[in-house]
């Protein structure tokens, strides 16, 4: 059976998005961080690991583009994981008695409009799932935890609200990791980092050897040099696999003229998600039509998202 390793407690988003890169039979690793993900791997405990990079409302996460720096584990595959916040509360608990919401700060900051307009309380946590695990060994009627809708099967817990984020264009973008190449697909995606000379010009100059051989960026984002101070790598995302000579010609380039470059792999392009059109402000200034604002809630009861 295939292996994955993530980081957090049974339940976790990581998890579901395992499930929807790999199907429901494969077998899961929870680590405690994600530097015991690149362990798992690399020892043999798992086959690939799950490393969340970026989230659509809160940005890149800076610790996993590190640690892919610093390990030689390939990036197998990219999944866009939707994320859906749910409430969650003990089995006998009821909406009205809730008081308090325990969550991983990022969830409950997805959640801030949700909890504001029914005067719940955020209380921050360790961890999503972690949460639900600790209300269900240890049930409160006036708490509940915002996590995954898989949180509450496994721990046994009641879905009292879902859909509870205040964007629903939220997604959490995965690198699954491991230690070879995937075989190429129809669409193809290549990572890599990459430092420059102290000299003028140097990055216009290297993504030059990307824009002179027709390379479409998808991602470019600076990260300190952690052994130069004030100096930097840049992290890239482009369309296109390594061995496409189009590719192969910017990547001869780059080693010209770069300090170094590392390739973090080449891997099938996860489908892009639908776009959502942005709220546009009337000449009263407000969101919504009519000059107020609307209710965050859509037709179907759901609230816009997060991580």
């Amino acid at each position: 059976m295939t292996v994955v390793a993530f980081q957090g407690e049974e339940g976790a988003y990581s998890q579901e998005a395992i499930y929807q890169a790999f199907g429901p039979q494969v077998g899961t690793l929870p680590c405690r961080t994600f530097e015991a993900i690149f362990d798992a791997v690399e020892s043999g405990k798992a086959d690939f690991g799950a490393l969340p990079v970026e989230n659509s409302t809160a940005g890149s996460i800076n610790q996993a583009y590190d640690l892919l720096l610093d390990h030689d584990l390939k990036i197998w595959q990219e999944v866009n994981y939707r994320v859906r916040h749910c409430l969650l509360g003990s089995p006998r608990t009821r909406m009205e008695d809730v008081r308090r919401v325990y969550s991983h700060p990022q969830a409950l900051a997805q959640c801030e409009r949700y909890l504001t307009s029914r005067g719940l309380e955020p209380v921050a946590a360790y961890d999503t799932a972690g949460s639900a695990k600790e209300l269900a060994a240890n049930p409160r009627p006036d708490v509940a935890v915002i996590a995954s809708r898989l949180a509450a099967d496994i721990y046994g817990l009641a879905i009292l609200d879902t859909d509870i984020e205040d964007l629903n264009f939220n997604y959490t973008r995965f690198f699954i990791i491991g230690g070879k190449e995937p075989p190429r697909a129809a669409r193809n995606k290549t990572s890599l980092v990459f430092a420059v000379r102290h000299e003028p010009g140097a990055l216009y100059n290297c993504l030059g050897e990307l824009a002179s051989n027709g390379i479409n960026l998808t991602k470019l984002e600076s990260r300190p040099r952690r052994n130069k101070p004030w100096h930097y790598v840049f992290y890239v995302d482009l369309e296109g696999h390594w061995q496409d000579p189009s590719c192969r010609r910017a990547l001869v380039g780059l080693l010209h003229r770069t300090s170094f470059v590392k390739l973090l792999g080449s891997y099938p392009a996860a489908p892009m998600p639908e776009q959502v059109e942005e709220p546009t402000e009337t000449s009263e200034g407000s969101l919504g039509i009519g000059g107020e604002e609307d209710d965050h809630r859509d037709e179907n009861g759901s609230v816009q998202g997060a991580n």
